[in-house]
């Protein structure tokens, strides 16, 4: 069994790179900056599916995209979670937050229709997620 993005991730996402473990995807939702790490692992569903070493290298992931979303303008908050309840392909949502944001304070799930990125915006919010990440 090979890895393989799920294609409703595929659908909603815009590729970042690969980090260490996970593929890093930029949701494109303009509404939010909010980066997506999926584990390069085949079959996962649960974060207790990874073992001990990928779980320490999903969590410093996690927290280096935590790190560089809290750094932008605006972001009041993070909210991190990874449901599955859509997509059962193991993935962590990391989502910055700006209070008053059209989901607040509630969670950002189907909250609204997105509004995808303009082209040179998404290009620029990727370019500085891949320099923040030390993705090549």
């Amino acid at each position: 069994m090979t890895f393989e993005l799920d294609p409703r991730l595929v659908a909603d996402t815009l590729a970042v790179g690969d980090l260490e473990l996970s593929r890093a995807l930029l949701m494109n939702d303009a509404r939010y900056p909010w980066l997506i790490l999926v584990p390069r692992r085949a079959g996962l569903a649960e974060l207790v599916d990874l073992d001990a070493v990928d779980r320490g290298t999903l969590i410093e992931e996690v927290a280096a995209a935590a790190e560089f979303l809290r750094r932008l303008p605006g972001v009041d908050k993070l909210n991190l979670g990874a449901l599955g309840n859509v997509v059962r392909q193991l993935h962590v949502h990391v989502v910055g937050r700006t209070i008053g944001d059209p989901a607040w304070p509630g969670p950002v799930w189907g909250v609204g229709k997105a509004r995808p990125y303009a082209p040179e915006a998404a290009a620029a919010l990727i370019a500085r997620a891949r320099a923040a990440l030390a993705i090549g």
